[in-house]
């Protein structure tokens, strides 16, 4: 982490040409400045895993790069091909990224020995040695790359992958261009890791202070003031803690450039654009606008969606969503991308040519999270949404609940949730939600409200109905759980190395029920097999690869289990999975 201040650190990035930079300054074909990465079109590649040095914020590091680009190259295909990759790991020897390596091909339908997840795949691709991934495309639309080895994604190991449709898609549009976000830390993300166990709230600067306190006294009065500092406090949480990690350690890219580098995209008036935006982050939510310029959502994860028109889309680690933009009055449009907790942003630009740039707006106001947002909703909060009155903080365990009275409570005739055993006086679990809700009409923390359209889960429709057809006979209800102290994330308390794979029959419609008890934003990733998510009444909503929970959330989907063998299932923020927030999932005859 930089001991600079933030405004001295975005001076020191700017220095830094916005870009990778290789050997002794100069800039590799590949890889130029705000360009993007190469684009590989074969159906028989061949992809090579090393090292390279990069400097993003004035300092050279060492990134792990995919045939000596970062982001790796853009890979587009065609549905119904088969295609054949081979990936040498020529990682060096004492790399600090580890000596075995891997790509797992995200959101694409295959068999479970080309998933490419180190022990439950394969082995892991080893130094000096080869890999041969073969398979067919049984799909189109946007999706992404990624090692799933240590912490390689986090060091660079990420690339669009665009499957072009057989058939005509139901848009038309003059131009495509792949927005591939990411977060980029000068620290080995190994050390990352370790200062998150130490001290998770170590990026946590707009911690509240006596001049907030008086301002919320003369809005809420000094007891609604007092019970809502308490309530947080019982619980060792802070209501500005949004994200682990943000732009006080990451510097966020676009297109493997900083916003200084500007990644242009260019345009001719009355053209109209497609936008691929691809979050390829390790743990950062973007929040992505385009001042001027209103933007139709026609496909989420891949799959094309009924259109909708929007100012603003949250964009949850591993997701992709697909817009459609018409520019036009000006020369000029930025793109501009915030994270979720208001520290830093990126951005590029939509131009007529190269060289233009439109102004940047300011990163919205920081956000500070409520009880409701917790879960904590729909009780007696007093007259100004303190905490709830009914839950008795007295005699709790660590977690600043009472484990054993908890999933019996009810308040105002509404039934609490229930916690599985395994919860019950877990060191491990820090908290758990009394009064989750769906919530898929909110757009989001820090985006209610603020005089733009944002898109909310429940805009998104299929455009295509339910695939499957069938009621789930079977229902697995999971919840996510952490220790925000101990930075230790879970399923039903129990991490990853613990727990028990989820067995699901071939051929099966099953339910998953998840529950987030925790107050971090969760995007939860489901390999080789489609997660259906339904709408508060169960019905089919939209197709997606990966659900996004907030915290307090409860949201259900069904899983049809067509595909054999092992299957990963996981948060997808980085440092959660590999602290546990993991589990197995087992489909056999």
């Amino acid at each position: 982490m930089s001991s600079l201040d933030p405004s001295r650190r975005r001076f020191v990035q700017g220095l830094a040409a916005g870009g990778i930079m290789a050997g002794f300054g100069a800039w590799p074909v590949s890889a130029r400045a705000g360009q993007g990465a190469p684009i590989l079109r074969s159906t028989d590649l061949h992809l090579r895993i090393g090292e390279m040095p990069v400097n993003f914020t004035g300092k050279s590091r060492t990134a792990v790069v995919v045939n000596d680009s970062l982001p790796a190259p853009e890979i587009r295909w065609r549905e119904g091909d088969t295609v054949t990759v081979r990936v040498d790991n020529l990682l060096p020897r004492g790399s600090l990224f580890g000596d075995t390596t891997s790509i797992h091909w995200h959101g694409i339908l295959l068999p479970a020995n080309m998933d490419g997840v180190p022990g439950m795949s394969f082995d892991g691709i080893h130094r000096g040695e080869s890999w041969l991934y073969r398979f067919q495309l049984k799909q189109s639309g946007t999706y992404w790359y990624h090692s799933h080895s240590g912490f390689q994604e986090q060091a660079g190991l990420y690339g669009a992958l665009i499957v072009e449709p057989l058939e005509p898609e139901p848009f038309r549009y003059d131009r495509d261009y792949t927005v591939l976000l990411s977060d980029w830390t000068d620290l080995s993300p190994a050390d990352l890791f370790k200062r998150l166990k130490q001290m998770s709230s170590y990026d946590n600067y707009g911690k509240r202070t006596v001049s907030d306190f008086l301002r919320d006294t003369e809005k809420q009065g000094l007891a609604g003031t007092l019970d809502d500092r308490g309530a947080w406090g019982r619980m060792r949480m802070t209501p500005t803690d949004l994200s682990d990690v943000n732009a006080n350690t990451y510097t966020y890219l676009m297109n493997g450039t900083t916003g200084l580098g500007n990644w242009t995209g260019l345009f001719k008036p009355g053209e109209k654009v497609r936008l691929r935006f691809i979050n390829g982050s390790a743990m950062t939510y973007f929040d992505v606008r385009i001042p001027g310029l209103k933007m139709t959502v026609v496909a989420a994860d891949g799959q094309n969606v009924h259109p909708v028109t929007v100012d603003e889309f949250r964009i949850a680690v591993a997701e992709t969503f697909d817009v459609i933009v018409e520019p036009s009055g000006q020369d000029a449009f930025t793109v501009f991308a915030q994270d979720m907790g208001r520290t830093g942003f990126v951005s590029g630009t939509l131009a007529v040519r190269e060289g233009l740039r439109a102004p940047v707006p300011a990163t919205d106001p920081r956000v500070i999270l409520t009880m409701e947002d917790m879960g904590h909703g729909g009780m007696d909060h007093g007259a100004h949404g303190a905490a709830p009155k009914a839950a008795s903080y007295e005699g709790m365990d660590h977690s600043g609940h009472d484990m054993a009275s908890m999933t019996e409570m009810d308040h105002g005739g509404q039934t609490m949730q229930r916690h599985p055993e395994s919860e019950a006086g877990n060191p491990l679990v820090d908290m758990q939600t009394m009064a989750p809700v769906p919530k898929l009409d909110d757009p989001g923390i820090g985006l209610r409200d603020n005089g733009r359209r944002v898109l909310a889960y429940a805009d998104l429709k299929s455009s295509f109905e339910d695939p499957d057809g069938r009621w789930p006979k079977r229902e697995i209800e999971l919840h996510l759980t952490g220790h925000m102290e101990k930075f230790a994330w879970s399923f039903d308390g129990i991490p990853f190395a613990g727990s028990e794979p989820l067995k699901l029959n071939y051929g099966e419609r099953v339910r998953i029920v998840l529950v987030n008890d925790t107050m971090m934003t969760h995007p939860i990733h489901l390999h080789g097999l489609w997660s259906d998510l339904e709408d508060d009444k169960g019905g089919f909503m939209v197709r997606k690869h990966t659900i996004d929970m907030p915290p307090g959330s409860k949201r259900s989907y069904r899983v049809r289990a067509d595909a054999l063998g092992r299957w990963a299932y996981h948060c997808h923020l980085l440092y959660h999975m590999e602290s546990g927030m993991m589990r197995e999932v087992r489909v056999v005859e």
